[in-house]
């Protein structure tokens, strides 16, 4: 027989260490601050030993409860898709979403009980892809892409400004091999094919000479890019609110700051002749709903961090 953790308390657990917060865990669960404390205090009871280090002011992970929660939020995210996967011949109601691969395992499917509980007679299909959005090839309802300006010849709506930065584990800044941008010579700068802004854009923005690392590794995706800085492998440009929660818990950072930050927008596409179908406009008010709370959440994490947010991305 398994030997499984009360999975209320599990789900409590991982929701906090993905915000780094009982606040935020207890808004997403839809309970109480109390009831995520006392969940967490369970595990960590069933569990015998600390998940979070609890200080008057700050909330921080123990390092058995990183490690619980990486492979944790791996786990759930699986089964959220295979969930989907399952239910699909018994929702009444069917929405294609299409999106890209990391965009949607670290921030739309933990999201995604949310839309749920508000329609629970939708079947949301999710598919990734990054690429062209073609309404008459592919059986999807919405395409979300990341892109400097509105889609033309469909309704294209702004959902979340995205701030790309540099980031690195965080043994890279602790050691004092990552102080100021000049030190990215001695440093290996990690690329993906489908990134938005090569490093010599950075560079410019950050008011610096462009200049190569001292190696580079290139991946096919964003995912595997990130992957390798949360190894030590080097420093990424990627998304800052992909990684916010990775940076409070400790895990990752972001050097440099918002020094020369680079933006553009994420939209959710439609056809046109879809934009008035119920669900399709039902899903696109929860996506800027979302939206708006991770660009507050970002928002405020700068404030504490001393970072001056660059101005919007034009819609």
């Amino acid at each position: 027989m398994r030997r499984l953790p009360p999975m209320n308390a599990v789900r409590a657990f991982e929701a906090a260490a993905r915000h780094v917060s009982f606040t935020k865990a207890a808004d997403e669960l839809n309970v109480t601050h109390g009831a995520v404390s006392r969940q967490v205090a369970l595990l960590e009871e069933w569990l015998g030993t600390a998940l979070f280090h609890r200080a008057a002011s700050q909330l921080t992970l123990t390092a058995d409860g990183r490690a619980f929660a990486t492979e944790l939020t791996s786990m759930l995210d699986r089964l959220a898709v295979l969930t989907m996967h399952m239910t699909q011949k018994a929702a009444p109601t069917a929405l294609g979403v299409s999106a890209p691969p990391t965009f949607t395992m670290r921030w739309l499917i933990p999201r995604m009980s949310g839309f749920q509980r508000r329609r629970p007679e939708t079947e949301v299909r999710l598919t990734t892809s990054l690429a062209p959005v073609n309404f008459q090839e592919h059986p999807y309802d919405i395409a979300i892409r990341g892109a400097l300006e509105p889609l033309a010849g469909c309704h294209s709506v702004p959902f979340m400004t995205e701030i790309i930065v540099p980031v690195c584990h965080a043994d890279l800044v602790e050691s004092g091999g990552l102080r100021t941008p000049a030190d990215l010579a001695r440093q290996t700068l990690l690329h993906y094919a489908t990134e938005p802004y090569p490093w010599s854009a950075w560079q410019r923005a950050a008011g610096l000479a462009p200049t190569a690392g001292a190696s580079a590794l290139n991946f096919e995706q964003m995912y595997f890019a990130l992957q390798a800085a949360a190894e030590g492998l080097g420093v990424v440009l990627v998304p800052l609110f992909l990684v916010a929660d990775d940076i409070g818990a400790g895990r990752l950072a972001a050097p440099f700051g918002l020094q020369g930050a680079m933006q553009r927008r994420y939209y959710a596409n439609t056809a046109l002749a879809s934009a008035r179908n119920p669900a399709v406009a039902e899903f696109l008010a929860w996506l800027a709903e979302e939206g708006r709370s991770t660009e507050r959440f970002i928002a405020e994490w700068a404030k504490e961090m001393g970072w001056a947010l660059p101005s919007a991305a034009p819609a």
